[in-house]
């Protein structure tokens, strides 16, 4: 009884606490977004707070504000037994909002907001992957104060705190299905009064998930730095590169809550210990990785940007997820699960073009690829390299006033025979239990009962992701 309540929790933690997974976002400007999320050697004013803090030192303007609402529309899709189960996502709506203005011609300052990470995701309670995991809703948030220094015309560096937090709402399945329907096969065929004991054709559960866990958590906030430097080799030819720090986000007592999908389900697994999921806490610490990145940006012609990034993310830091149980009791089930994740690159290509003073057109494309280990995949953010086609334009009714459409298309390249082990919890109770009963070994084998399964299946991932921003400057 014990061991099926702590491995309950543990398997409930391990994805509610997981802030990897590929899901950095790159989508948090507009204007930028036109150009493949480029902007590492790029002079944005406020906005390269968050690209590279060094192109601040180059404002021209007193003071600089700009902000972009971002809606990411994704549909996942995972191929299990030659069967399409698809995602039911809603929009995720990413943003961020800048402030600069200068304090010297070659001293300037701002803040902003913007959120780097986040996920949302919902593959349906009742599809075959439910055990690892239904729905999931993950957020990063940072502000960052930024200062940047001009130390000469064609050099400037600059630096920021990165003060962020975020929080996990997350909902999976505890019991498959599968194992389910086998536990009341055998229990029904118990003689009668042996406990556990079911009426004979008792119903199953088909293809409908028994039990459910609700993990919801929040990260104490934490604290990074974004520095940068910039410099002009000619007037038409520049270089950047940019630094974000690893932070680490801590979950000191998440929550978690368990539901039935109906009173057979409540008796039998109630009684097995799953309602005490509902006073379980845990802690877990998982990184938002750092990341370097590089640029550099020309212009041909007067009219004419042309601009490429490349950006290492250090996803390697993510080796192991570690869960530790607030109850001393429980410190013998604390879990080390293995994540082995890798560096990852994102390579972003963009073109601005100045149609007339007032109108700006743009194009690009990012290569993103995966840090995930196929070996040890979960879907609650599929993981796969990407190709990222953008266009996007700028339109000013007034001089100091931009109006910036942005549109991404996300072609994930896809990921065949990708697997993750669970416990499967059931499986492991009822071993034990037949086993205390007295059933010879062979026999329980031959009843299917396993301790732990593994989930494989396709993936593939596609997303739609419009933006809109408004800048103003004077």
């Amino acid at each position: 009884m014990k061991k099926f309540i702590c491995s309950a929790l543990a398997a409930a933690a391990v994805c509610g606490t997981a802030y990897a997974e590929g899901y950095q976002i790159n989508s948090l400007s507009a204007k930028q977004i036109g150009m493949g999320h480029t902007g590492v050697a790029l002079k944005l004013g406020a906005e390269s707070m968050f690209f590279n803090p060094a192109g601040l030192g180059f404002m021209d303007k007193t003071l600089d504000l700009s902000g972009s609402l971002t809606g990411i529309m994704p549909t996942a899709t995972a191929t299990v037994d030659g069967k399409d189960y698809k995602t039911d996502n809603g929009i995720s709506t990413p943003i961020g909002v800048h402030a600069a203005f200068s304090i010297y011609d070659n001293l300037k300052a701002g803040i902003s907001f913007y959120t780097p990470y986040g996920s949302s995701i919902n593959w349906t309670d009742n599809w075959p992957g439910a055990v690892l995991n239904q729905n999931v809703n993950l957020k990063v948030f940072t502000i960052q104060p930024t200062i940047a220094w001009a130390i000469t015309p064609k050099l400037s560096v600059g630096a920021g705190a990165m003060i962020s937090w975020g929080s996990v709402d997350l909902n999976k399945g505890l019991v498959t299905a599968e194992t389910a329907d086998r536990a009341l096969t055998v229990l029904g065929q118990l003689p009668e009064g042996t406990p556990g004991q079911l009426p004979a054709g008792t119903p199953g559960f088909g293809s409908t998930t028994p039990a459910s866990v609700n993990l919801n958590g929040q990260a104490e906030m934490t604290v990074g730095f974004n520095v940068g430097a910039m410099y002009d080799i000619t007037d038409r030819l520049t270089v950047g590169a940019s630094f974000r720090s690893r932070m680490p986000m801590k979950v000191k007592a998440g929550d978690a809550s368990v539901s039935y999908v109906n009173d057979l389900s409540r008796d039998l697994f109630g009684k097995k210990g799953l309602d005490l999921l509902n006073k379980a806490n845990f802690k877990a610490e998982m990184p938002c990785p750092w990341v370097l990145g590089l640029g550099v940006s020309y212009k041909p012609i007067d009219r004419l940007t042309l601009a490429f990034d490349a950006r290492l993310t250090g996803w390697h830091t993510y080796r192991q997820l570690d869960i530790e149980f607030l109850n001393e009791k429980l410190a013998a089930y604390n879990q080390h699960i293995e994540k082995k994740y890798k560096n990852s690159w994102c390579y972003s290509l963009g073109a601005e073009f100045a149609v007339t003073n007032r109108f700006d057109v743009r194009a690009g494309l990012m290569v993103d690829t995966s840090p995930v280990n196929n070996k040890y995949y979960n879907p609650e953010t599929p993981g796969m390299t990407k190709v990222e086609p953008t266009v996007g334009l700028s339109f000013r009714p007034i001089p100091s006033l931009s109006i910036d459409l942005g549109f991404m298309y996300v072609a994930g390249l896809g990921v065949d025979n990708a697997s993750c082990q669970y416990a499967d919890l059931l499986g492991g109770q009822m071993i034990n239990e037949l086993t205390e009963m007295g059933l010879p070994q062979q026999q329980i084998e031959a009843l299917g009962f396993k301790p732990s399964g593994t989930f494989t299946a396709d993936y593939k991932l596609h997303a739609f992701i419009p933006s809109i921003g408004v800048s103003y400057s004077f």
